[in-house]
């Protein structure tokens, strides 16, 4: 099927090709991610207040609150949109009513974050989840094959969604348990969806870009809140070797990052287990990426306003999300046979170096820690490539015949 073809009012949504050749985004995907673009930089701005705040614990908890509702959804929608995008007008018109939910969640972050209101971001995220129960029944009615994984989707998200709402009446700090409960229950739903029965029929080269254009996005929002703080510094106090370095380090951070995601970019989706371990192992990543961009922005705060913003905690923002993201897309490379992992040694290794970098502000300042671990993370990308590399060759001289 073109997606350029003539709009219909109404196919039948069947099963999508597993095979099919040349599978890509569409415009309407691409337009459904940008609506995330909002949802990510909501969460990640509202995270970079609390940290500049002082409020490290309930930051962090609020923000990986707020990014699981991010994520879930979004991953939702890429994985039935693999499998049945008919690209018709009910198709187009409960993507819609996502987009709408996506960006009613993104108003709520600031209240969930500075005043743990969740109710606006409980509403945007139930709405989203509404319309992909609609979209469930939908290929349960119209795809027979597909019926009984289908109606268990369309019931396990149902159910969720009633406790989302009963959620909002439970008393604190019962309703950090309910959100517990609740999330295991959502990320439960596919796996008992498709248990012992014919698993949907995901394309996994298109998973595979889809997640990666996700990848571009965090990363996008990491060079966007680290260039907004430099932006605000250099207007307030003009250039500063300090905020010089930071922008210098968290440029090299940034593409280190990348280039350390996209070695993995022909990730092989060899089976549903594999591949639903790999989608829920993103959820480290991306929110390791875009917490990144946060911590460069307080970093920034750091170096021109150190009477508020203390240093060292203004390093660990930053090299924490460091220090989760390298061992967990090394796990995901390794499983799917992919990426510059090297040897686990070396990867536990540079992650002790990068986590260890946070505490050295008091030797060369915030500064010269961003810039270090700038430079450590691209080294211990550096030294995974030779590593990679040199396996790779003595691969290929066995198979010489």
């Amino acid at each position: 099927m073109s997606y350029y073809q003539a709009i219909s009012w109404r196919r039948v949504m069947s099963a999508r090709d597993p095979d099919e050749p040349h599978r890509a985004s569409t415009p309407l995907e691409l337009l459904f991610d940008l609506c995330f673009v909002v949802a990510v930089s909501q969460a990640a701005a509202q995270y970079h207040h609390a940290l500049a705040q002082g409020h490290a614990g309930t930051g962090v908890l609020g923000y990986l609150m707020v990014f699981f509702a991010i994520w879930w959804a979004w991953m939702n929608f890429t994985w039935f949109a693999s499998a049945y995008d008919t690209d018709d007008i009910p198709y187009r018109l409960l993507t819609l009513l996502q987009m709408a939910g996506v960006l009613v969640l993104a108003a709520g972050a600031a209240s969930a974050l500075a005043d743990y209101d969740f109710t606006v971001i409980t509403v945007g995220y139930v709405l989203m989840r509404v319309a992909m129960v609609g979209q469930w029944l939908r290929a349960a009615v119209e795809h027979p094959a597909g019926r009984a994984v289908a109606l268990r989707y369309a019931t396990g998200i149902a159910v969720a969604q009633v406790g989302w709402t009963v959620r909002l009446a439970l008393p604190h700090p019962l309703d950090y348990v309910g959100f517990v409960v609740l999330a295991v229950t959502e990320i439960a739903v596919p796996i008992w969806a498709e248990h012992r029965r014919s698993p949907i029929s995901w394309h996994p080269g298109h998973i595979v870009e889809r997640y990666g254009l996700f990848t571009l996005i965090v990363l996008g929002e990491a060079i966007l809140g680290s260039f907004t703080g430099i932006q605000s510094a250099l207007s307030e106090h003009g250039l500063s070797v300090p905020v010089l370095l930071i922008a210098v380090g968290g440029l090299v951070l940034v593409f280190a990052l990348w280039w350390t995601y996209f070695t993995g970019v022909d990730s092989k989706l060899s089976s549903t287990w594999i591949a639903m371990t790999w989608g829920y192992g993103h959820y480290l990543v991306f929110a390791a990426t875009a917490a990144v961009g946060a911590g460069l922005d307080v970093a920034v705060d750091a170096a021109a306003h150190a009477d508020r913003v203390p240093p060292g905690p203004a390093a660990l923002a930053v090299t924490l999300p460091v220090a989760l993201f390298v061992p967990a897309l090394a796990f995901l490379h390794r499983m799917t046979d992919t990426g510059a992992v090297g040897h686990p040694l070396l990867v536990a290794g540079g992650t002790v170096v990068v986590f260890g970098l946070g505490f050295t502000t008091g030797w060369w300042g915030i500064g010269g820690t961003v810039l270090a671990v700038g430079l450590a993370t691209g080294a211990l990308l550096a030294a995974n490539l030779m590593v990679t590399g040199r396996r790779a060759r003595a691969h290929a001289a066995i198979q010489m015949p």
